[in-house]
C-alpha cells in the first residue's frame, strides 16, 4: 500500500493532454473538469463564515461560525470517479460521480475538456420540534446534474461553463434554503488567471435562470504549497454543496460577501 501526497500531475506524452486546466478538482465552490489519476483519492475541506459587514466587532464574520463541508472522491480510472460529501448546513450528505467525456489536447485536435457530474443528497437534520410529522427520507432528498465545459486558452487563462440543475423533492420552508421551487436552473462560470507556477486569481459566477434568487459571486486566489492546494476567497453564499448553492440565499457583493477557504489534497493509493 502506497500513500503519499500527489497534486501535481503530468499528462501522458502520447495523449498530449493539456495539463492542469485548474489547480484542483474543486474551484471555489464548484467541481471542475480536472480529472484524478487512476486510484487516487481527493480530499477537500471547505469553509464559509458570516458576512463581512459586521466589521471588526465580529472579526468580519469569523465570529459567526462556519459552514463546513468535507468530501472524499476516488478515481476508479482516469475518466470516472465517485465521491461522498457532508455539509454542516442542514447536515447534508451527498453522493456524487464525475465522468470525463473529452480532454483538451495540446495540439487543439480536441479544443475543450467536457465532464459530467451527477449527485444525490439527503438532509439529516433533526426536525423533532415540528408539530407536524417529521419530513420523510424522500422529502429530504435532492438531486443535481452538471455539465462542465472548460478550455485552457493560454498558460495563464482557463475558463469553465457549467450548465446545472438542482431538484428538491420537497423544498420545505424548514430547510435552510430560500427557494420554494422544486427545480432550479443555473449556469456556473469559473475562471482562473495564473499569476505564477503555484498561484492564480480565481472567479466564480452562478446566475440563476428560472427564479428571482440572488446570484452567487465569488473571487479568490489558489495557492499550491507542499502538496496542497489552498483556496482563499470571498463569496456571497453560505452554502457549499451544489443543491444549496442554487436554492440557498446569496448576499450582495461587498455587503454580503463571506470569507471562505478550501484545502485540497490528492493521495495516491496504489498502482
Amino acid at each position: 500500500m502506497i500513500s503519499h501526497a500527489q497534486l501535481e500531475r503530468k499528462p501522458a506524452v502520447e495523449e498530449r493532454e493539456v495539463d492542469l486546466i485548474f489547480h484542483a478538482p474543486r474551484h471555489i465552490n464548484l467541481l471542475t473538469v480536472e480529472p484524478l489519476d487512476k486510484k487516487t483519492l481527493h480530499f477537500a475541506i471547505m469553509h464559509t463564515f458570516g458576512t463581512i459587514d459586521g466589521g471588526i466587532q465580529n472579526l468580519y464574520g469569523l465570529d459567526n461560525g462556519a459552514t463546513i463541508q468535507f468530501s472524499f472522491e476516488y478515481a476508479l480510472n482516469s475518466n470516472f470517479s465517485l465521491g461522498a460529501a457532508r455539509q454542516s448546513r442542514d447536515k447534508m450528505y451527498t453522493l456524487y460521480g464525475r465522468y470525463h467525456l473529452l480532454k483538451q489536447t495540446e495540439d487543439n485536435s480536441m479544443p475543450v475538456s467536457v465532464s459530467l457530474m451527477g449527485a444525490a443528497g439527503i438532509n439529516t437534520s433533526d426536525y423533532g420540534f415540528l408539530q407536524e410529522a417529521n419530513p420523510s427520507a424522500a422529502d429530504r432528498s435532492s438531486f443535481v446534474g452538471q455539465l462542465m465545459i472548460a478550455r485552457k486558452f493560454t498558460d495563464k487563462i482557463s475558463l469553465q461553463a457549467s450548465p446545472m440543475l438542482a431538484y428538491f423533492v420537497n423544498p420545505n420552508p424548514v430547510f435552510l434554503i430560500e427557494g420554494r421551487e422544486n427545480l432550479y436552473l443555473a449556469v456556473g462560470f469559473s475562471g482562473k488567471y495564473k499569476l505564477s507556477g503555484k498561484s492564480s486569481l480565481t472567479l466564480q459566477w452562478i446566475p440563476n435562470l428560472n427564479n428571482d434568487l440572488k446570484n452567487n459571486v465569488g473571487v479568490g486566489i489558489d495557492l499550491e504549497a507542499g502538496g496542497h492546494v489552498f483556496q482563499l476567497y470571498f463569496v456571497t453564499s453560505q452554502a457549499l454543496n451544489e443543491q444549496y448553492l442554487l436554492a440557498g440565499g446569496n448576499g450582495v457583493p461587498g455587503e454580503g460577501f463571506r470569507l471562505g477557504f478550501n484545502v485540497n489534497r490528492v493521495f495516491a493509493t496504489g498502482r
